[in-house]
């Protein structure tokens, strides 16, 4: 990877990518993109056409991709192409939350970012924007489990764009758990929470913003106040693309039940129901996954544009 700079940071290096660093230089806009889905969300060599395929939805729609990752103890901010493909197909690779990143570092592993891991490097980094598939939240039938993803949103200044909160979650709970954190839950043209695979789940959003501009002037006015945290915007997955509300219900009740008949716990639970979901929806909740990955990445490119031009004026 070249690296136009690097941040010190009381230990550790940020390494900025050069087009990531000349773009923050410049007052460019920028959107960090988390890696856990290339290392352990999807298998190779669909995690990589996944990987390459969000960035290029980031540039198409005018912003700067920088995906971001622990590379041999090297906390990275921008991949390039062969780090990329590193990545997808490097085994051992830890999954990184706040618990996590300075043991990466300390003991120079590979790690991928979760939402919680990528919202503190892009904080770090200077970049206000994330797109990502879905945050964790609380699961279902576990009300004690509960993300670190949630915990994040209520300290770290960065815009999260995703379709919701991951539908096995318990999405109610979820929603009292980031008003509890003063989380705000934009709905990005829709009135409701979408359901990840499925655009609504009847569950009302705090404001509704239409246009890039709106979520900006939010995001902008919060941090004009001094408020903690950032700001859940949330999309719906295109239409074409998803996963009607009953049919998606049902692939998500049947896979927990075989976790908890499984006994899965903990971190294996996600990867292990996700996996149960697609088998019983015939690969329709894959294909609903990797649209919305691209549609949140375009979303937020447009918001991070919308953010450097109220800052520019």
């Amino acid at each position: 990877m070249k690296t136009s700079s690097t941040i010190q940071l009381n230990g550790p290096l940020l390494g900025l990518h050069d087009q990531v660093g000349e773009a923050l230089a410049a007052g460019q806009p920028v959107v960090a993109l988390e890696s856990t889905l290339i290392t352990h969300g999807l298998p190779y060599p669909d995690n990589l056409a996944a990987a390459r395929a969000i960035e290029a939805a980031v540039r198409q729609a005018g912003a700067v991709p920088a995906t971001i990752a622990i590379l041999h103890g090297q906390i990275t901010v921008g991949l390039d192409d062969p780090q990329l493909e590193y990545l997808a197909t490097a085994r051992n690779v830890r999954k990184c939350s706040r618990r996590d990143l300075g043991i990466a570092v300390a003991r120079s592993l590979d790690g991928a970012t979760t939402v919680a891991g990528t919202m503190i490097v892009a904080a770090m980094a200077g970049i206000q924007v994330f797109a990502t598939g879905g945050i964790g939240g609380v699961h279902r039938g576990h009300p004690f489990d509960i993300s670190a993803d949630l915990q994040e949103l209520g300290r770290t200044p960065v815009a999260v764009v995703c379709a919701g909160a991951k539908s096995l979650l318990d999405l109610p709970l979820t929603l009292e758990q980031l008003e509890t954190r003063g989380v705000p839950v934009i709905g990005y043209g829709t009135d409701e929470l979408p359901a990840f695979y499925s655009r609504s789940s009847g569950l009302p959003v705090d404001v509704r913003a239409d246009t890039p501009e709106e979520v900006a002037a939010i995001v902008r006015a919060r941090r004009a106040l001094g408020l903690q945290g950032g700001e859940l915007v949330t999309v719906p997955v295109p239409a074409a693309d998803e996963l009607p509300r009953a049919e998606a219900e049902a692939a998500i009740a049947q896979a927990t039940q075989l976790a908890d008949q499984a006994g899965v716990t903990g971190a294996a639970v996600t990867p292990f129901v996700l996996a149960q979901i697609a088998s019983l929806t015939n690969g329709r909740s894959k294909r609903a996954n990797i649209a919305l990955l691209l549609n949140n990445a375009g979303v937020a490119a447009r918001i991070a544009q919308a953010l450097c031009d109220r800052q520019a004026s």
